[in-house]
């Protein structure tokens, strides 16, 4: 099962996940979010970042030309798009870079409706938890409405994913909807303080998701 740790801000760390073994590495470049990753690196710092991880920035209804330039001064790899995007500007952006579709998910939702107008608009789609912010909330939605649907498009699962949660992701992985499961999404339950990870966590975990 692939990994993604999200929310990055130190870069010791993120060479320290690409010898851990973890597959993508996250950046948020939403100036309200205490992750927010220029806060305290440039894009020259983060663009020398090398190794197999593979850089993601996650973006909050910012405009086309600023996350292409991110892309460029960064070099992402993929961008996900975290806030209110329209199926217009996710398919503008996936002309030029892979794009993530970010989905917040409240028990009321449905999910199938939520997707349909960015189901071939997008490379990927992601689920995380409604919450009053856009994203980090720590808190996990119903896997169970994900259960016995066809997502017809790689997704990542995020939102309060714990380093106990191994057990319940062995037992997603038993539905047919985990077909299409892409990779799991961690952050905050994996953290010291904002953007700084326990990498022992992060590392007991990766060992415990990579055969499942």
């Amino acid at each position: 099962m692939r990994v993604k740790v999200c929310g990055m801000t130190d870069m010791n760390q993120v060479r320290q996940l690409n010898d851990l073994g973890v597959h993508f590495c996250g950046f948020i470049f939403y100036p309200k979010s205490p992750r927010y990753v220029l806060n305290t690196n440039t894009t020259d710092t983060i663009k020398k970042i090398k190794g197999n991880i593979n850089k993601v920035g996650v973006f909050v209804n910012e405009k086309e030309d600023t996350v292409l330039k991110m892309v460029d001064e960064c070099g992402l790899y993929l961008v996900q798009l975290h806030g209110d995007e329209s199926p217009r500007t996710c398919e503008n952006l996936s002309n030029y870079v892979t794009t993530v579709k970010a989905f917040r998910i409240s028990e009321q939702d449905n999910i199938l409706w939520k997707i349909k107008d960015y189901q071939d608009v997008v490379d990927m789609f992601l689920f995380d938890t409604e919450g009053v912010g856009y994203g980090g909330t720590g808190k996990k939605f119903n896997w169970n409405m994900l259960k016995g649907l066809s997502i017809r498009k790689p997704f990542f699962l995020s939102g309060g994913i714990q380093p106990e949660d191994v057990h319940h992701l062995a037992a997603f992985m038993q539905d047919t909807v985990a077909k299409d499961l892409f990779a799991v999404d961690i952050n905050s339950r994996f953290e010291i303080a904002p953007g700084i990870k326990n990498l022992a966590l992060v590392q007991e975990f990766v060992n415990s998701v990579t055969n499942i």
